[in-house]
């Protein structure tokens, strides 16, 4: 025995027995450095494995460039992602509600960066989250030039994880949107989601819950497809033909991102004070996943359009050429309403009709 009367002999503590393996990290590095390459664009200087990742304003075409920033996350998706074992599309969300909020500024999507933590690293389960971003970003054109890999036991439980993104892109001076010419009898033009996207999950997460399904399971709404799969299709990105649109013959003023809080909560953001928005809900026809969600969680219409996108990822408020030109490149388009004048007691986007759920 010693003689401080401790028995214990010494020990060498290392980072990886206090659970972190930088050799996990660095092969995880080695793993995306091809999924990085394969995004670069020009203006991409350097690659991965620097301090910082470098980017050149002139080599990607632009004289008199403002730049805009964006940053978000995915919520308690990745609750659902981590549940059913499926990596691979997360990580097209990230980029999604990053980059979407830049194209609404009439910005160009450049590079993007991520912020990946969890309680230990698997690279395996890691290079899928991180093929999503690569697939998020070339649906964008933008490129992946950097991001941060940490391994936090004891933060996180056993293979839980946590995605943060963000992104830069860039417009010609004079370029911004929303214009300052928005009009009352301007047109609204809605652009499909593809489901959920990523916001209010934690209320789909609580019915789930409370009606005692199955991730694995087949969706109540969709019986051909595990209820988890339906619910992580990821969110669109819209970001070229959007761009397609503003260089397009058509004019377009204005765009609103679609996300938490909805159409009730995103339209006035880009309205000025003396205008308002009419939205016909009878022109819009939402994904089955909608109306289970109303019907299982007796959701109010009212709520039900301020914490889902209900069908719409995007709105455009621009011409008829530009609905044409955005059909062409492929997207879903219908006509939601108008611009009109806003009355003192009026709320900002005032609707009309009946959801077709």
């Amino acid at each position: 025995m010693s003689a401080n009367g401790n028995d214990k002999s010494p020990q060498s503590y290392t980072y990886e027995a206090a659970g972190v393996d930088i050799a996990s990290g660095n092969a995880l590095v080695d793993a995306i450095k091809p999924l990085a390459a394969a995004t670069n664009r020009p203006g991409v200087t350097g690659g991965l494995g620097g301090f910082g990742g470098l980017f050149d304003l002139k080599a990607a075409g632009f004289s008199d460039p403002i730049l805009v920033a964006a940053t978000d996350g995915v919520g308690t998706k990745l609750k659902i992602a981590t549940t059913v074992g499926q990596h691979d599309t997360i990580g097209i969300d990230l980029v999604a509600m990053c980059v979407n909020d830049l194209i609404v500024q009439g910005a160009e999507p450049l590079f993007f960066l991520d912020y990946f933590a969890t309680s230990k690293l698997e690279v395996d389960a890691g290079r899928e989250i991180v093929s999503g971003i690569a697939e998020g970003c070339a649906q964008a054109g933008c490129a992946l030039i950097g991001g941060e890999t940490a391994e936090m036991p004891g933060h996180y439980g056993v293979g839980e994880y946590d995605l943060a993104g963000f992104s830069v892109g860039a417009c010609e001076r004079g370029a911004l949107l929303p214009q300052d010419n928005i009009a009352a009898g301007d047109k609204l033009w809605g652009l499909a989601s593809s489901g959920l996207h990523s916001n209010g999950f934690s209320l789909v997460r609580h019915i789930v819950k409370d009606h005692g399904l199955d991730y694995r399971g087949p969706a109540p709404f969709d019986t051909q497809h595990p209820l988890g799969v339906d619910l992580l299709t990821p969110t669109r990105i819209y970001v070229k033909s959007l761009l397609a649109a503003l260089k397009g013959p058509g004019t377009l003023k204005a765009l609103a991102h679609i996300t938490g809080g909805g159409l009730p909560e995103n339209l006035p953001r880009i309205l000025p004070d003396h205008l308002a928005a009419e939205v016909n809900l009878s022109a819009i026809t939402p994904q089955p996943v909608f109306g289970w969600l109303q019907q299982a969680g007796q959701i109010e219409t009212f709520e039900l359009l301020r914490t889902f996108n209900c069908g719409i990822g995007m709105v455009v408020i621009g011409d008829d050429d530009t609905a044409d030109m955005l059909k062409a490149q492929g997207e879903s388009v219908c006509e939601i309403g108008q611009v009109i004048a806003r009355k003192d007691t009026q709320d900002v986007v005032h609707f009309t009709g009946q959801l077709n759920l």
